[in-house]
């Protein structure tokens, strides 16, 4: 056994003399490159762009440049940026290639990232463009080309879905075109919306304090409710969604509760499921008077939910880009800073307004939450 040992560490001493000889012999040249002679973008050959909201998969935009020099034979990075400013103060990334040096972007990713740029929809601005080199893994020796300039016409991609009570346990009974209470949607996950309010079921009958949730006012699909059949769909806390035509042909079943009073109640679309639970709002009192103030409009009134009180809104409001907060008459000044939905605090700043249209607006003094719901886009 011992002199295994010795035999195997006496080739080991070898093997590491060669591999430190091999290394004081390695001749290898090092890679350097020269001073990098930026790209050249071509002009476009047209000066304005209006983006077509319907075929956003259609070409838009087809960049060609000459290529980087860098003194060597290598592929080279490339970004296209986009900026409100021809000092490209903030630019955008709108794509990154590499060894190529011609571009096509859709009108998707061409209203993207003006968007991202600063560029407002509905409006014509100018809209910088220009490409950056760099060579190497680590994006090295960046090279600015040309920049050039086109007018844009953006469009806005409204990705929301909005969602309504209706059912004799809210105001508009079960009439779907009666200024239903529209739901509350998180405003970090587009699946998940909350309805914080009075539910009524004041006679303890069956069939009474229920309600279901539709997408469209005026339409009863598509429409959401508890999975169960009705019949079946006896009130509960908590359960899974169906939907009509959603998750299947029929209607779905009903929410419900068994006594009148104050509840939560939020829904999640991605996980399919509900909860309907008691609310304690004793000692929330509601504002006398509440209006919407900002650079977005002109003051505007908000109206009490008669059915409600806590829930206020109003309808059919023109906004322009800017910002928004709720009012108080005694001044407090009710915002945030998520634009279309979001949890307003006194004091917490001004509701942005990104998109210029009628909106139907609601604000819910329980527990501050806001919606701000675009009619046309």
């Amino acid at each position: 056994m011992m002199k295994n040992i010795k035999r195997f560490s006496a080739i080991t001493f070898i093997g590491v003399f060669m591999m430190l000889f091999n290394a004081c012999d390695d001749n290898s040249e090092l890679f350097t490159i020269s001073t990098p002679i930026a790209p050249v973008l071509a002009n476009v050959g047209f000066t304005e762009l209006e983006l077509d909201a319907v075929n956003t998969n259609n070409p838009a935009l087809t960049l060609n440049w000459e290529e980087a020099d860098y003194g060597q034979q290598a592929s080279i990075n490339y970004a296209i940026e986009f900026s409100s400013d021809n000092a490209f103060t903030t630019p955008v990334t709108a794509a990154t290639i590499t060894g190529r040096t011609t571009v096509t972007l859709s009108v998707s990713e061409v209203n993207a990232n003006a968007g991202n740029a600063g560029l407002n929809p509905f409006e014509w601005k100018a809209l910088y463009i220009r490409v950056v080199s760099t060579i190497g893994s680590k994006a090295a020796e960046a090279a600015a080309s040309n920049a050039i300039e086109i007018n844009v016409y953006p469009f806005f991609n409204y990705v929301f879905n909005d969602y309504y009570l209706v059912g004799n346990a809210t105001a508009p009974g079960w009439n779907n075109n009666s200024n239903n209470p529209a739901l509350y949607r998180d405003e970090t996950d587009s699946n998940v919306f909350y309805y914080t309010g009075l539910f009524k079921n004041d006679n303890g009958d069956y069939n009474e304090g229920r309600f279901k949730i539709l997408e469209s006012k005026g339409l009863w699909q598509p429409q959401w409710g508890d999975s169960r059949n009705e019949g079946s769909d006896d009130p509960s806390e908590n359960g899974n969604i169906a939907g009509n035509p959603t998750t299947q042909a029929g209607d779905p079943g009903r929410f419900g509760v068994v006594t009148t009073g104050f509840y939560t109640f939020s829904i999640n679309f991605a996980t399919n499921k509900y909860t309907l639970v008691p609310f304690n709002a004793s000692g929330i009192t509601s504002p006398a008077s509440l209006s919407l103030q900002g650079s977005s409009t002109a003051n505007v009134a908000m109206t009490q939910l008669g059915f409600d009180g806590h829930q206020w809104y109003a309808n059919n409001v023109r906004l322009t880009p800017g910002a928004v907060e709720f009012v108080t008459g005694a001044g407090a000044r009710w915002g945030n800073t998520t634009s279309f939905s979001g949890v307003a605090t006194d004091g917490g700043g001004a509701i942005p307004v990104i998109v210029e249209d009628d909106y139907d607006i609601w604000f819910n003094d329980l527990t501050g939450r806001y919606i701000l719901i675009p009619l046309n886009l």
